[in-house]
């Protein structure tokens, strides 16, 4: 029989691939009812279904052919996969992304502007804004820089705007403690002395979000679909101990996790002596690694959050999507 199906196939293939929405033709397992069965069929793919009186009588596919049952299956549009740290035009969320003057870090998502409705793109400050140290207008390269970007043909977006990053430990900038660290110093060099002083700026101030958004240089570079997650239009805030989560990143691409602690102060190291204390943060298991950041996190609904910024080889830290909202004034619809 199975031999019989092959054949039938063979023939039939090139006149159903000419019929609407038809994208392949293989030989399967009729599906019925979401369950496979036993039987041997003509699986014919198409990118949408849609209902018969929607086509005309050419492009229907046949029930049965040559005595061989049919199945007709959705597989959405199939293209070639590419890397996500290539150059993706439009650019899904999940993909490599960054200022002109960092690595890399990832795409969260197409969002929309609350007061403009034009489309931005979401991801982190030290992403998109180079832990502060950006100008509104400065260019964001997709892929970033540590993936190759870095000719203009890779430039997709101009950064908008970011929620500051608040540092409680951070290099100084007073001359006088910097000075007396150094005059410190010297003396114990005299001295033969192997330690040394480091003068550092302290505060108190804390964060609820790293995050940015840039504004596409046209509304058709960037896709509003995730990879392997596809389109969100909405968020939650419904989180408990124990909720799955998921995000699409640029180095771990698609990765699962649950929460596992809620409303959490953190302090998150930003290199060079860099450190800002969070509040109210998302903790899950390990989910994440460098070049992940900026990856939105969505539910098993697709719904949005929070958004991924911090982590380690045992955890996953992430921005309540409702501070992000708020605080850059976006939404997902």
């Amino acid at each position: 029989m199975e031999m019989r199906i092959l054949e039938v196939k063979k023939a039939q293939e090139h006149k159903l691939l000419g019929k609407r929405n038809v994208v392949g033709v293989g030989v399967g397992k009729k599906i019925v009812g979401g369950k496979q069965t036993d039987q041997g069929c003509i699986t014919v793919m198409v990118s949408q279904k849609v209902p018969l009186r929607a086509l005309s009588q050419e492009d229907i596919v046949p029930r049965e052919i040559e005595g061989v049952v049919t199945d007709v299956v959705e597989v959405g549009i199939v293209r070639a996969l590419a890397e996500r740290t290539d150059r993706w035009r439009p650019a899904a969320g999940g993909v490599s992304i960054g200022h002109y003057k960092i690595t890399a870090g990832t795409l969260g998502a197409r969002v929309r502007d609350r007061k403009t409705g034009k489309g931005l793109i979401l991801s982190n400050n030290h992403v998109l804004a180079n832990s502060n140290d950006a100008n509104q207008g400065d260019e964001i390269l997709q892929p970033g820089p540590h993936d190759g970007g870095d000719t203009e043909k890779d430039v997709i977006a101009r950064l908008d705007r970011f929620v500051p990053i608040q540092f409680s430990t951070a290099p100084p900038d007073c001359g006088m403690a910097k000075s007396v660290a150094d005059l410190c110093n010297l003396l114990a060099r005299m001295v033969g002395s192997s330690h040394r002083l480091r003068a550092i700026k302290t505060g108190v101030e804390t964060n609820r979000v790293d995050a940015a958004v840039a504004l596409p240089l046209g509304d058709d570079l960037v896709s509003s679909e995730i990879l392997e997650i596809g389109e969100v239009r909405d968020w939650s805030e419904d989180l408990q101990i124990g909720t799955v989560v998921k995000k699409s990143g640029r180095t771990t691409e698609l990765t699962e996790g649950a929460v596992q602690i809620l409303d959490t102060t953190i302090n998150v190291q930003y290199g060079e002596g860099k450190i800002a204390t969070f509040t109210g943060q998302l903790v899950a298991g390990p989910m994440s690694q460098p070049g992940d950041s900026g990856s939105l996190v969505v539910d098993l609904e697709n719904r949005a959050v929070g958004l991924l910024f911090a982590g380690s080889d045992q955890s996953t830290i992430f921005n309540p999507i409702k501070d992000v909202v708020s605080l850059l004034g976006i939404d997902f619809s």
